[in-house]
């Protein structure tokens, strides 16, 4: 079934085509959910929280890009809305102090050391740059589909990628 035929039966209420809009992209939002989250349970709680949004603004949908890049810019301001709102809670929690003796720290593997230091790389982008070096770089969109997800032009999304890969390399010097 086209795009076209599947919304207007969702929008008339097909339980069916609802299940089968959800099957179609489901598996897409969850890896960009997950991408943005790092973690399995946010990226659930996002991928819900995008079919929430897409069933309530279905409506709304002009048809000017794809369903799946249209779902895909609502799954991306749903993350970064998570994020932040996960940065301002981080910065309100007050580390305790444990007394317990530590035991000496093993020397962490390269791999596990390098991954970790990217994963904090790329979250500590700003939300531009980290949303156009995981839809690109991670995901495989064009600059073209970014610039339809995001609402900016082609040619900023590829600046923005530039300075997302520099500032990568510039976090991750130690390692290259």
């Amino acid at each position: 079934m086209n795009e076209r035929d599947l919304i207007a039966r969702v929008l008339s209420g097909d339980p069916s085509a609802e299940r089968q809009l959800y099957d179609r992209y489901v598996d897409q939002v969850w890896r960009m959910a997950y991408r943005f989250a790092g973690d399995s349970e946010r990226a659930a709680e996002w991928t819900q929280d995008t079919f929430v949004r897409v069933f309530q603004r279905l409506g709304e949908f002009r048809g000017e890009a794809r369903l799946g890049t249209w779902i895909g810019s609502i799954t991306i301001s749903i993350a970064l809305t998570g994020l932040r709102q996960g940065k301002r809670r981080a910065e309100r929690e007050v580390p305790l102090e444990d007394d317990l003796p530590h035991p000496a720290p093993s020397r962490p593997r390269v791999d596990g050391e390098l991954r970790q230091k990217l994963a904090q790389a790329i979250e500590n982008l700003a939300d531009g740059y980290r949303s156009v070096f995981v839809l690109h770089d991670v995901e495989g969109y064009t600059h073209e589909e970014i610039a339809q997800m995001l609402g900016v032009t082609a040619g900023t999304s590829k600046a923005q990628l530039h300075r997302a890969r520099g500032k990568l390399r510039e976090a991750l010097g130690a390692y290259a």
